[in-house]
């Protein structure tokens, strides 16, 4: 699986990867649609009646955000030297993929076209069009996981804080309910 991630996007002349091809962002779009995606998946959430391509656009969203570690890395949105960044942008491409192919559906038509105009003014409003970063000009595909850049998180501070203290905290937490000598009553 890691050398498919890694080959899917690679950037090589490679056939993309099965599944759903989902158009790249740049790099201040992706920062307006993390503003919107919880409207987004309301919008997804309520719809009733949906088809093959929609679930695989909101499943995939979801697995992609997991492994992102639910959006909490400090820098995944903004610095292009996080090792979260890559697998932002694609789970910030696949909830604008989706929003893009709800406005397809009649269920979904009206609130999506008005969700996509609040967020194109937002993004003429922040000239997010031509904000950029390497994984600007990156496809996606529903065939393909992006995962963190693990190994990078050593030369990333604020990810490997992060990591540090969480480590810190389940070791306390394990030293407490498993490694603390007990007093018996007498």
């Amino acid at each position: 699986m890691l050398a498919t991630s890694a080959q899917a996007h690679s950037g090589s002349s490679a056939p993309p990867p099965p599944g759903i091809q989902i158009p790249s962002l740049t790099h201040g779009q992706m920062a307006v649609i993390a503003r919107y995606r919880s409207d987004i998946l309301d919008l997804a959430r309520r719809q009733t009646v949906t088809d093959p391509t929609f679930r695989r656009l909101y499943n995939h969203g979801n697995l992609q955000f997991t492994y992102c570690l639910w959006g909490l890395m400090p820098g995944s949105l903004r610095d292009e030297a996080s090792p979260f960044n890559e697998c932002s942008h694609a789970y910030l491409a696949t909830a604008k993929a989706l929003l893009t192919h709800m406005a397809t559906m009649p269920s979904a038509e009206h609130d999506a076209k008005a969700l996509i105009s609040d967020i194109d003014a937002d993004m003429v409003r922040s000239g997010a069009s031509w904000i950029l970063c390497q994984f600007s000009g990156e496809r996606f595909s529903t065939g393909a996981v992006v995962e963190p850049r693990w190994r990078d998180i050593f030369a990333h501070l604020p990810s490997l804080a992060v990591f540090l203290v969480t480590m810190a905290a389940l070791v306390a937490a394990a030293w407490s309910i498993f490694g603390a000598p007990r007093t018996r009553a007498a």
